[in-house]
């Protein structure tokens, strides 16, 4: 095995995602895994580990696999340095400009409710505080 080549373990150690997630994303012709052992083995590369990143970061903002798999189409198109038109250079620019702004847009949702559950803990960590006259160990009752 090359040393630019990493096992589907090593790969799941430094995305964070599980060998059944990884396995579900070549599944789904997310990513596709750039060689195989003579074993049979999956073998990733640091480009295959930067999508793997790429889709996982996408995750939690709420995109689907589409979303992810077209996203990725965009980006690949664009990185792969062929003859691209004007026109194809700046509708692909367009998709990626699209999905910047829904990513944006999924973040300040995000801020909302993290600034609301932070206000909530801080609620229920006051209400928990001894106040005048309470015992601490006693459940917040009077001795």
């Amino acid at each position: 095995m090359s040393s630019e080549h990493m096992q589907i373990g090593e790969v799941a150690a430094r995305t964070g995602l599980s060998l059944r997630t990884i396995r579900h994303y070549e599944e789904t012709g997310l990513v596709t895994p750039s060689a195989r052992s003579q074993g049979g083995f999956r073998l990733y590369t640091e480009a295959d580990v930067a999508r793997l990143m790429v889709i996982r970061r996408m995750k939690p903002l709420g995109f689907t696999l589409d979303q992810m798999r077209d996203l990725l189409e965009a980006t690949d198109r664009l990185d792969a340095g062929g003859e691209l038109t004007d026109a194809e250079r700046d509708a692909l620019l367009g998709r990626i400009r699209g999905y910047e702004r829904d990513a944006a847009e999924q973040v300040e949702k995000l801020r909302t409710q993290l600034a609301r559950a932070e206000d909530f803990a801080a609620t229920l960590r006051e209400r928990l505080a001894p106040g005048p006259g309470l015992d601490p160990g006693s459940g917040g009752t009077r001795p």
